[in-house]
């Protein structure tokens, strides 16, 4: 699927980056164009793609500190300077729009829903939301923050792909690894996915076009990505567990979202070299990703490229939400009530000071 990536943040630009340069790694020309947008200037050095820094007369190139409510706003007001950087990217070429972006931070979240409302607006082709929630252990801003911009974008992209930071940082890892691992895993798994059907290095048996991820992610709401591969035989028939196996451990233990098994619609591909993929693997794969979704939505096919290897790539549209969903919007709830019972005592005080029976008001 020919897309244009538009990061939003220091995070979103960064992956985009990532995305971008791994589809050029692999020679798949899927990526059409990036665009890195943000608040802070020191952010917007060293990537490698077109950039546009916001919010000058508001922040001074020095980014909105968190405040998603100030990056939505920047994002607001400077955004017909963004659009136009953006109209001399996207063209009849382009298949889809995915705005990328971390939404525990300030510009992310809060210009990533805000650029999505305006893009549907203008543009035909679906836009996405690819949208990295903060790890567990982060602040309460962070929560709070990825909360508010993930119930937004729900409500303003055709579809939003969820990663959880927490299911791909290992134990032990310091941040900067941890991030750079998890935008490595992201940026594999998205570039095979918009890649299937568009520059493949065989002849595909089922082939996977664009139309196959726009109607598995029509439905909209929230949509994850499982990955899997394994060390496959030159024989095809040899490859019926490995095929059943890597699409199990994609879902089970790959997926973007932990535990979103729960799908309206799913699209299955499997990657390697054509001869070594088993369609009757495949099929056992497929009736098995029907069970543990619930669908019968379950499109598929194949993606030829060089490797010893094959790969189980599974996108599942229209999840319930996940437990962890839950923890992030119960947790960013109490910290709202928490605030609003702080503000209370604080004005009741301040009222309290300044009442004084002795002393007439002015009016």
């Amino acid at each position: 699927m020919k897309s244009v990536l538009v990061g939003v943040g220091q995070a979103g630009g960064k992956l985009t980056t990532a995305i971008e340069s791994f589809d050029e790694q692999m020679g798949f020309g899927a990526i059409r164009a990036t665009c890195a947008i943000n608040t802070a200037s020191a952010d917007l050095r060293g990537l490698s793609t077109e950039t546009v820094l916001i919010g000058q007369n508001r922040v001074n190139a020095h980014g909105v500190g968190g405040d998603n409510e100030l990056g939505a706003a920047v994002m607001d007001q400077d955004i017909e300077q963004v659009m136009t950087t953006l109209s001399s990217r996207i063209d009849t070429g382009t298949e889809a729009i995915i705005v990328v972006a971390g939404l525990g931070g300030g510009t992310g979240s809060g210009g990533a829903p805000v650029l999505c409302r305006r893009l549907n607006r203008v543009y035909d082709v679906p836009v996405y939301a690819l949208g990295v929630l903060p790890g567990s252990n982060e602040g309460a801003l962070c929560q709070n923050n990825a909360a508010r911009s993930l119930k937004t974008l729900l409500g303003e992209a055709d579809a939003t792909l969820v990663v959880d930071n927490d299911a791909w940082k290992a134990a032990g890892e310091s941040l900067s690894d941890g991030y750079a691992a998890i935008n490595k895993n992201i940026a594999r798994r998205v570039s095979l996915l918009l890649a299937a059907g568009e520059s493949t290095q065989g002849v595909a048996e089922s082939v996977v076009d664009s139309s196959e991820i726009i109607n598995t992610l029509r439905g909209g709401g929230l949509a994850a990505l499982g990955y899997a591969s394994s060390p496959a035989a030159e024989a095809a028939d040899e490859n019926i567990n490995v095929v059943t196996s890597t699409t199990r451990n994609a879902v089970l233990a790959g997926l973007s979202l932990p535990g979103a098994t729960t799908a309206e619609a799913a699209l299955f591909v499997v990657a390697g070299e054509a001869g070594r993929i088993s369609r009757k693997g495949v099929e056992k794969a497929r009736r098995w990703v029907e069970t543990e979704t619930g669908t019968m939505q379950v499109r598929g096919g194949d993606f030829p490229i060089k490797s010893d290897r094959l790969a189980s790539l599974v996108l599942l549209g229209g999840v319930d939400r996940s437990e962890r969903v839950e923890r992030l919007f119960a947790r960013a709830e109490q910290a709202a009530e928490e605030r609003a019972t702080i503000e209370r005592e604080r004005a009741s005080e301040a009222k309290k000071n300044f009442e004084n029976d002795n002393l007439d008001g002015l009016f």
